[in-house]
């Protein structure tokens, strides 16, 4: 495959990579930078080997099928099993949605003084905005957007960690699997359940059908091109690495950074405390450069989060909904609850809670499609592939339901 061509397919794992450099995933990651310092890199490095596995899996289900995952799901479950499956996967892409307003509302607050309820506001007319680009200028000129937000994510965490004097050889025994006590083993719990979140899933499966395959006339599936899946899966293979080697860096260097500048400072267990562990580390530049990449992560996020929504509701439902009203759906209550005075930190916290109940509901399903020869004929994954897919399920869904049951304990 030329170089040139390959470079021309990718896109759609980058617009999905945004799912793993949320709100949610800064504020856990500088918590076990700050708490633990590079106790629970390997925490992230598993994270990221299971996220190119499952990332690259839904891709594949939505070029050799036609069909988003909700779609697949769609169009197999009863009536009521599938609105209940859709209830809970709502629910989960509400949770996600309101994170990402609460991560965006942050930073405008960090930047700007903005009231955190009216900062919430204008994180959602700008996803409109930016989700307003995909439908009339198409997939291309969005996830161009959505790059460039990456690479201002990228920039916003990665440049503190440059100058903080942080030490290689240190980092790399985090690299060692271990826990300290109960509290490393919840946050390591949390870490990893926020990172393969469940509307990653949905969407990845959305936007590879939507970018490769010709749209069939009255419906949400596409066409497949059994000529040209080959070169489609060889591609994604080179987009899903690529995308999630940078998402994984920003992840790793959000840790060190804490590892580096905010180990053992009090009040480092919010984000906001953390800004101003920062500023009073590195000084107010750097501070700012990381409150700009938390903006660009809670308006990227967002965006995606509302496209993500709108996928599993055409899928389950099989109904079209705006994408104006898509995302007041989630941003009135986002909103309300920051007048409110919710604590953002703790809602966050808490919104990854929510999103660990809807792994398994969305992985499950993939890993058993993607190994099902009736589904994906002669593309069906390897059996090597299927083992991982299954081991990757087991260990997301005992660590999920680990971190519910210490989260209700404690």
């Amino acid at each position: 495959m030329p170089k040139t061509k390959a470079i021309l397919l990718l896109g759609p794992a980058f617009v999905a990579a945004i799912a793993y450099v949320d709100p949610g995933n800064v504020a856990a990651n500088l918590t076990a930078g700050a708490r633990y310092g590079h106790l629970l890199l390997w925490v992230l490095v598993l994270a990221n080997a299971i996220a190119v596995l499952v990332q690259y899996s839904s891709a594949k289900l939505g070029l050799v099928t036609g069909q988003s995952l909700s779609e697949y799901l769609g169009d197999r479950l009863r009536t009521w099993p599938r609105r209940l499956y859709w209830l809970q996967a709502e629910l989960v892409a509400a949770a996600t949605d309101i994170a990402e307003v609460f991560g965006g509302a942050i930073a405008l607050h960090l930047l700007f003084g903005i009231p955190l309820w009216l900062g919430g506001l204008i994180v959602g007319v700008i996803a409109i905005a930016i989700l307003n680009v995909q439908s009339r200028a198409g997939q291309r000129a969005f996830e161009f957007v959505i790059i460039g937000l990456l690479a201002i994510i990228v920039v916003g965490f990665v440049f503190g960690l440059m100058v903080s004097g942080f030490d290689g050889g240190e980092a790399l025994t985090g690299l060692v699997p271990r826990f300290q006590d109960t509290d490393s083993v919840l946050l390591a719990t949390s870490m990893l359940g926020a990172t393969v979140m469940p509307h990653a899933i949905y969407l990845h499966s959305a936007l590879a059908r939507d970018r490769h395959l010709a749209p069939k006339a009255g419906a949400g599936a596409g066409i497949p091109d059994e000529g040209r899946i080959p070169l489609l899966l060889r591609a994604t293979k080179i987009d899903v690495l690529a995308a999630l080697v940078v998402a994984g860096a920003v992840n790793i260097a959000m840790l060190l950074l804490a590892a580096t500048a905010l180990r053992g400072v009090a009040g480092t267990d919010s984000i906001e405390g953390a800004h101003a562990a920062i500023v009073a580390a590195l000084g107010p530049g750097v501070a700012a450069v990381f409150a700009i990449g938390l903006l660009a992560s809670g308006l990227a996020s967002s965006a995606v989060g509302t496209y993500a929504g709108q996928s599993i509701i055409g899928g389950l439902l099989k109904i079209r909904v705006p994408v104006t009203v898509r995302r007041l759906i989630t941003l009135v209550p986002a909103v309300v609850l920051l007048a409110v005075g919710v604590d953002p930190t703790w809602a966050l916290v808490l919104s990854q809670v929510v999103l660990s109940f809807g792994i398994p509901f969305a992985l499950i399903p993939l890993v058993h499609a993607t190994g099902s020869v009736r589904v994906m004929g002669r593309w069906v994954h390897p059996v090597w592939l299927r083992v991982l897919g299954w081991i990757a399920v087991a260990i997301i869904t005992a660590l999920n339901a680990l971190l519910i049951v210490l989260l209700a304990l404690g």
